[in-house]
């Protein structure tokens, strides 16, 4: 197929979303909205766009944001491994322990920074620290789409070459650890095989002759179970696995690309109850950009040009083929609205949807 021609992308608006603690939740309009402050889950999705995006331009000082967010994720987390989600303006978190979905995408953005050889090994030490604390809170998580995250995250961990070596102290402390307890290869291959039984199981207790899914409804991080699934089954040469990932794959890609040939995500205002209408607003960024990602992962391993088609028409959302036929991304700023309304686009530029369109971007850049 041939390959898309993208404009340049206009990255500092991420830049400008970030201060020295991380990035902001939201923002009025273009500029931060400090009152909201930050949250984990956006710094740990910032973390994976700063990572591909000094892949793509080590000369742009991505790495001093790769640092950054990589930090706070670290300041997030608690002593027992868990992580903190929510953090005010003055640096204080107002939860002592975030939901299963943040320690999800924690643990996906942590796999996926060991993955990336751009990244120093310093930073590579500090990414599987974090993972290897978290490890007894991973094998506890009961929401779907938790443990989707992790296992995409704990996916690339084990697809990495050395990713599991261990030849450094645990900070404060005089000495080595017994190397065997640290990462154990074993313990985390077990742990992917038990995530995915989990959706697995899930999907074979709601799965109908006309509902391929995974719940009695479809919200939000859709496309995340499938993608997980995708990658548990490479991993893990399961066939089960895999055809799982290719029909609810499909399935959510029959409810959510038009007769006319675009993709228009399930709404956030009502989701999509089984047996009802879809709602049709509101539109969000993130979906597109995993919707992406699944994509892509099914064209890898199935092979299908039809995967990378839908991929590119997820990417071509952000740039106008939707359902408002405008253009998602701020040409002045080159920032991403934060959705779709039944009266029009969003203004509103807040980090999540920056964030996913520079990853839906660099995926696609580098095809």
């Amino acid at each position: 197929m041939e390959k898309i021609i993208l404009k340049p992308l206009q990255s500092n608006y991420l830049r400008r979303l970030t201060d020295d603690t991380g990035i902001f939740q939201h923002t009025k309009f273009g500029i931060p909205d400090r009152t909201r402050g930050y949250t984990t889950d956006d710094n740990s999705r910032a973390l994976i766009a700063a990572v591909m995006l000094h892949g793509n331009d080590k000369d742009a000082g991505w790495l001093e944001l790769v640092s950054t967010y990589l930090s706070f994720v670290h300041h997030a987390q608690n002593e027992d491994g868990s992580f903190k989600n929510f953090m005010d303006y003055n640096r204080t978190f107002t939860e002592q322990i975030g939901s299963e979905d943040c320690l999800g995408r924690c643990i996906w953005a942590l796999g996926f920074a060991v993955s990336d050889s751009n990244v120093p090994d310093s930073l590579h030490n500090s990414c599987r620290y974090m993972i290897n604390q978290a490890l007894p809170h991973i094998a506890a998580l009961q929401s779907p789409r938790a443990i989707a995250y992790a296992l995409v995250g704990l996916c690339y961990l084990l697809e990495t070459k050395n990713s599991l070596s261990y030849s450094f102290p645990y900070p404060h402390t005089d000495k080595t650890e017994d190397a065997s307890k640290f990462l154990p290869h074993k313990l985390i291959r077990d742990l992917v095989e038990g995530l995915a039984d989990r959706l697995q199981t899930q999907y074979d207790q709601y799965s109908g002759s006309d509902w391929h899914w995974f719940e009695d409804s479809i919200t939000y991080g859709n496309a995340m179970l499938p993608w997980a699934l995708f990658k548990a089954s490479r991993l893990c040469e399961r066939t089960d696995l895999r055809h799982t990932a290719k029909a609810s794959l499909d399935f959510l890609a029959s409810l959510t690309f038009t007769a006319e040939g675009y993709f228009r995500p399930i709404g956030s205002n009502g989701w999509l109850v089984r047996g009802e209408e879809a709602a049709r607003y509101d539109e969000q960024p993130i979906e597109a950009c995993e919707m992406l990602l699944a994509f892509r992962e099914a064209y890898e391993i199935l092979g299908s040009p039809s995967y990378l088609r839908q991929a590119n028409l997820c990417l071509d959302w952000f740039h106008g083929r939707n359902s408002s036929n405008h253009s998602m991304i701020d040409p002045q700023t080159g920032g991403c609205y934060d959705g779709i309304h039944a009266s029009g686009l969003n203004l509103n530029q807040g980090s999540e949807n920056i964030i996913s369109y520079c990853i839906a971007y660099s995926v696609i850049q580098h095809a």
